[in-house]
């Protein structure tokens, strides 16, 4: 027989619990360190984000800047940080996925409400 009637043992669970919020604070601490890249026009424009998806750069090749057509730059400028967006997510979603699939989705804690 199981002590406890079956139950879990609660210290355990609140261990493990304990276990997984540092590990997530920790991906998080390295997606803010992280830097990923975004282009577009064919690399006239490039913007850099860190993991969390902060703008920390942008680079505009002096071609792609024209006077007479600033619409042209701006739609270069969010196409690239689009991008830079987009990898940002995947990274997020590679460092955050197998936790955030610990909280919840029955592979997490058996017992806590995730």
């Amino acid at each position: 027989m199981i002590p406890g009637g079956g139950q879990p043992n609660m210290q355990q669970l609140l261990q493990q619990a304990q276990k997984m919020q540092q590990d997530l604070a920790r991906a998080q601490e390295e997606l803010a360190n992280t830097e990923v890249d975004g282009q577009s026009g064919g690399g006239l424009v490039k913007a850099t984000v860190n993991g969390s998806g902060e703008l920390r750069a942008l680079k505009i090749d002096p071609k792609a800047v024209d006077p007479e057509d600033t619409e042209t730059l701006a739609d270069l400028i969010l196409a690239a940080v689009q991008a830079a967006n987009e990898n940002a997510q995947s990274l997020q979603q590679q460092k955050l996925g197998p936790l955030a699939q610990g909280l919840g989705g029955g592979s997490g804690i058996p017992g806590l409400p995730f």
